[in-house]
């Protein structure tokens, strides 16, 4: 059994941060490389950022030099640290275990919108 859950979404001025948690569970965290991923509606889930169990970075073109993902060993939790948000940066961010030769399981989702 997975679980993830997402938080820390909400709105946000252009310009702005946010900080985005993802609480697994400890297998995962132990386990699996992390992601988050990113869905506007009408629009494909894309790959924002992915995390290794030993702590290597990936990031998408978009995002590169303003997100910042990480992981936390003490509260256990994959977070994205969002700096320099864009209205394009407005979507539904979804963690995920990237399960190796099988199937991703995914979290629930958080809304970041970023508006004036």
């Amino acid at each position: 059994q997975v679980q993830l859950v997402e938080s820390g979404g909400g709105l946000v001025q252009p310009g702005g941060s946010l900080r985005l948690s993802c609480a697994a569970s400890g297998s995962i965290f132990r386990t699996y490389a992390m992601g988050w991923y990113r869905q506007a509606p009408g629009k494909q889930r894309d790959l924002v950022a992915t995390i290794t169990s030993g702590g290597s970075t990936n990031y998408a073109d978009s995002v590169k030099g303003r997100f910042t993902i990480s992981r936390d060993n003490a509260k256990i939790t994959v977070d994205l640290q969002m700096n320099s948000l864009k209205p394009e940066d407005t979507a539904v961010y979804y963690c995920v275990a990237l399960v190796v030769a099988g199937n991703n399981y995914w979290g629930q989702g958080t809304q970041v919108t970023v508006s004036s």
